[in-house]
């Protein structure tokens, strides 16, 4: 029986067994942002400890800065400290930082890639759950916490229980107006919220091999979303051809060395896997969440479910999520008036999403009572779209275009919800509170489908735009 990707690279990439039955795992790269960081690095300080392969490491700011106004220091005091701290800790030890004055500054899980920092065969870590989306290359990624980061710093490894494998089949090519997140948020809603625990998703198939690498993204990065720690696909010469001549990328003589090892960690063709799960996309329709959590969608053509249909373990969650949103059981979701648009996140901050997005807007106006905001996911992203026009299409239409930056997607900056508002919104969670506000609201969706909501002022069917 062959070996899965996920098995060789923890095996390559494990530098023993622990007395508690860890494995130690040697990281390869670590991400970091403004934060998580802080009180790890003080830990170190504590130990008078230093960072062992500062070379490794790499900083980005991205979660509380603001997206509008940037000037110095920040009106909130609390993300000008973490910023200063920042600023002060990779001085101190030595790692890169791409901070506001970077070209390079970003979401920390769109500059990975852009930047050809995120390779095949890695394992990634980050303080931040949807580190997982690099494992669109091929390799292990997953976010830690702060006592994880601490160690990572002083001894490039981690201690980790290693999970199962499930391969998710995708096969079947998607219909016009359908996108990758339709297909995570199908795949989510299937398995459950915690269907994954415990184990690495490993997405393949026909479905996999038809998907650009920014498509391939959106979906690891909604990973967690599941349950499963680590999502990833095998690399191929979809991979390979984003990655070439990028930053970090190998460079000639040993960019063929880096591809024989880049085509030696895919899933071996008879690979063994703890258990199999299978999506045909041919009838897939756009996807969006009425809940509290990204398990609670529907297709844009069904109606939200009756209790009674559910299971008794679901019921006290669904009830939950009715009282939260407002909404009534078996309504439809398609029609939701909704107050706030906004495009961007680690999900769907990428130039192919603003593209799309620009596609809808482009000769249309924002509908009078809803706020839009268009947030680039990096400098590089913005400046592309700015070249392209898609700034001036947006800003026509009535968005508003931010600088880069996680933005509403977790609202610890000034991007946020007010009160009861209803969210269309391209990120990634749809938890109480997420987006700023205790008693806001969210519905997750592509980004096409954001701005044609925005448009519109209520969740319409993208695939019939004669409804906007």
């Amino acid at each position: 029986m062959g070996k899965n990707l996920f098995n060789k690279v923890w095996d390559m990439h494990k530098v023993g067994t622990l007395d508690s039955g860890l494995d130690q795992l040697f990281i390869g790269l670590h991400l970091i942002h403004e934060v998580t960081s802080p009180q790890a690095f003080a830990m170190i300080k504590e130990r008078k400890l230093k960072v062992l392969f500062p070379e490794r490491t790499f900083a980005t700011v991205d979660h509380i800065v603001p997206t509008e106004n940037q000037r110095r220091p920040f009106r909130d005091p609390l993300a000008e400290k973490m910023m200063e701290a920042l600023e002060i800790n990779t001085k101190e030890y030595g790692i890169p930082l791409y901070d506001l004055e970077s070209k390079n500054q970003g979401i920390v899980h769109i500059i990975g890639p852009e930047l050809g920092l995120t390779q095949p065969g890695m394992t990634i870590a980050c303080g931040d759950s949807h580190t997982s989306t690099h494992g669109a290359f091929g390799s292990i990624a997953f976010g830690v916490g702060t006592s994880q980061i601490r160690d990572i710093l002083a001894t490039q490894t981690i201690a980790m229980s290693r999970p199962k494998v499930r391969l998710i089949n995708i096969i079947g090519a998607l219909p016009k107006g359908v996108y990758a997140k339709d297909i995570i948020l199908k795949i989510i809603r299937d398995l459950g919220v915690k269907g994954g625990i415990g184990y690495a998703y490993e997405f393949g198939g026909i479905g996999v091999e038809h998907l650009s690498m920014e498509e391939r993204m959106t979906i690891c990065n909604m990973s967690i979303e599941g349950g499963a720690r680590v999502g990833y696909m095998n690399p191929d010469d979809t991979t390979f051809k984003y990655m070439k001549g990028r930053p970090f990328s190998p460079k000639e003589k040993n960019y063929q060395k880096a591809l024989d090892y880049w085509n030696s960690i895919k899933s071996d063709s008879d690979a063994d896997y703890d258990d199999t799960y299978t999506l045909n996309v041919e009838d897939l329709e756009p996807m969006v969440t009425w809940g509290i959590n990204p398990g609670q969608s529907v297709s844009i053509g069904e109606n939200m479910p009756f209790l009674k249909d559910l299971d008794t373990d679901e019921q006290k969650t669904v009830s939950q999520a009715y009282r939260h949103m407002g909404f009534e059981e078996g309504s439809p979701i398609k029609g939701k008036k909704i107050d706030v648009a906004f495009i961007g996140s680690c999900t769907n901050g990428r130039i192919s999403d603003l593209r799309i997005a620009a596609e809808i807007a482009k000769g249309r106006k924002v509908a009078s009572e809803v706020r839009a905001l268009v947030v680039p996911g990096s400098k590089l992203v913005a400046k592309q779209a700015e070249e392209e026009g898609l700034d001036k299409i947006f800003t026509e239409a009535g968005f508003q275009w931010r600088n880069a930056g996680c933005s509403m997607c977790l609202a610890m900056n000034p991007d946020k919800l007010k009160g009861k508002e209803i969210s269309a919104s391209s990120s990634n969670r749809n938890f109480i509170g997420r987006q700023g506000s205790p008693s806001g609201r969210t519905l997750l969706m592509s980004p096409a489908m954001v701005a044609a909501a925005a448009i519109s002022g209520k969740i319409i069917d993208i695939r019939n735009l004669k409804e906007i």
